[in-house]
């Protein structure tokens, strides 16, 4: 009767499990890489929603302001009283991503029309996993 295995069983095992998980561990990275990508532009896109519902409910100009630096996303309204920041997205700090955009702004009339918007391009990326937003210029959004 055999207790134990051998120097030349446990090899063989640390191998097998070394090159499964050689195979794993990268597919694993970019899934997260995807999921991460996936909920920073649903998050984006939310803001520019936001952004817009805004407008059309207070009957005044709001903005969205990207700060790729940062991968930030801040969405702020004018009034009476001055611009008063409504919500903020650190994208890089709660998805890890970076954001590339072709604007630094997008404002919204109380129409809810997009103002600068013409058709803004914004990316967000991380690892080999990327997502592109477009805001037309009428302030409508495509993923």
């Amino acid at each position: 009767m055999r207790l134990g295995s051998t120097l030349l069983e446990t090899t063989l095992a640390l191998a097998i499990i070394g090159g499964v998980t050689s195979i794993a561990v990268p597919t694993i990275a970019r899934v997260r890489d995807r999921a991460a990508v996936h909920g920073a532009s649903s998050a984006l896109v939310s803001a520019i929603a936001d952004a817009r519902h805004q407008a059309l409910r207070w009957q005044r100009r709001s903005a969205v302001r990207f700060d790729t630096v940062t991968a930030t996303v801040v969405v702020s309204a004018g009034g009476s009283t001055g611009v008063h920041t409504l919500s903020s997205a650190p994208l890089a700090v709660v998805f890890g991503v970076t954001l590339h955009a072709t604007r630094d702004s997008i404002a919204f009339y109380p129409t809810g029309l997009g103002y600068g918007a013409a058709n803004t391009r914004l990316i967000v990326a991380r690892g080999a996993a990327a997502e592109t937003v477009t805001v037309s210029r009428a302030g409508r959004v495509k993923r």
